[in-house]
């Protein structure tokens, strides 16, 4: 501030001055055409002494080339005629890099490559006194083209189109470290293109599709072979299905057979039970019973015996069952001529 009324009293006393001058032996002072151009050294001088800074940026003041401990914020400020205000950019930038590189392969690679950066403004002012206002130049664009170089020689021609993402992570991790010593951020990092050689991208053409008509067969010959294990699986399916039908049916016809014979068991069991418990319950009495009932009520007109005409003798005989064993050697048939003297019982009347 002292600088700028200095300044300003220093015009004004030239002002006066230069309106004096000396006709003869007296000193006279008016208005001349030097006193204007003082007046338009003065405006000059005030113009001097203002500066602006835009906004996303900082000022970095300097007198005669040496910086001072002061930086300016976005804003209209005062500042000595003699004094230099350098205006650093804050706001994220893009630089986009166009660099020949090689593979492992030795595969000549076109990158096209880009990164935002950024400098805070509390390391504007360090950052001009160490490197200066062309530092991208100067510090970033080396490294960015030793990182970027460094890592597409690790991989071969064909790997670096499968593993753009992790080249383009690599670059940054490398950026980052070497960039923070100097206080420049790095925002982002980003592989846009990478152009190979004609030759070579034939090849890879000629490749993709040669693997994708084996995969195409491949695939053709998995699923035929599925196909045929399914077919397969179904006939195995199919004849263990009918040997368990034919299993079951023979575990049941076998149960049917046993169940049958246990049936013409259990009868056989039950007839001969049945036949002791008659035979036990028969008497002579019983016996005698049921023959009488079975008699149809009609006799023989001559009966042959052993002399015992008793009538239940006579009805055994016709029922063919002798009342204890009929002895036909005691009974025979005698003709009218013969001497002998017959043992004839009239059959009694009914």
């Amino acid at each position: 501030m002292a600088i700028i009324i200095i300044s300003v009293v220093a015009v004004l006393v030239l002002f006066f001055v230069f309106g004096f001058t000396k006709d003869g032996s007296r000193l006279t002072w008016k208005v001349r055409p030097r006193q204007i151009l003082s007046l338009l050294g003065t405006l000059v001088l005030l113009g001097g002494m203002f500066a602006t800074v835009p906004t996303g940026h900082t000022g970095i003041l300097t007198t005669f080339g040496r910086v001072e401990d002061v930086t300016l914020e976005a804003g209209l400020h005062f500042k000595s005629p003699v004094q230099k205000v350098v205006v650093m950019d804050n706001r994220t930038q893009k630089s986009v890099v166009e660099l020949s590189c090689f593979s492992s392969d030795i595969q000549e690679v076109a990158v096209r490559y880009s990164i935002n950066y950024q400098i805070q403004k509390s390391d504007a002012q360090t950052l001009y006194k160490n490197i200066g206002e062309n530092y991208y130049d100067v510090v970033m664009a080396p490294r960015i083209e030793v990182a970027v170089r460094s890592v597409i020689a690790q991989y071969t021609a064909e790997t670096l189109i499968e593993n753009r993402d992790v080249l383009s992570k690599q670059i940054t991790d490398i950026l980052l470290e070497e960039l923070s010593v100097y206080n420049i951020e790095v925002v982002n990092t980003a592989i846009e293109d990478m152009d190979f050689s004609d030759v070579f991208t034939q090849a890879v053409e000629a490749k993709q599709v040669a693997q994708q008509e084996l995969l195409k067969a491949q695939t053709e010959q998995e699923q035929k072979t599925m196909e045929e294990q399914a077919q397969a699986d179904r006939r195995v399916i199919t004849a263990e299905s009918e040997a368990e039908v034919v299993k079951i049916q023979a575990e049941a016809d076998r149960e049917v057979l046993q169940i049958q014979a246990d049936a013409a068991e259990y009868a056989g069991k039950k007839d001969a039970a049945v036949n002791e418990a008659v035979a036990a319950s028969l008497s002579d009495i019983l016996l005698q019973y049921y023959t009488i009932k079975q008699w149809d009520g009609e006799l023989p007109i001559y009966f042959v015996g052993n002399g015992e005409g008793d009538l239940l003798s006579i009805i055994y005989a016709m029922n063919g069952a002798p009342e204890g064993e009929v002895d036909d050697s005691n009974a025979t048939e005698q003709t009218p001529d013969e001497n002998t003297e017959e043992n004839t019982t009239p059959a009694p009347a009914p």
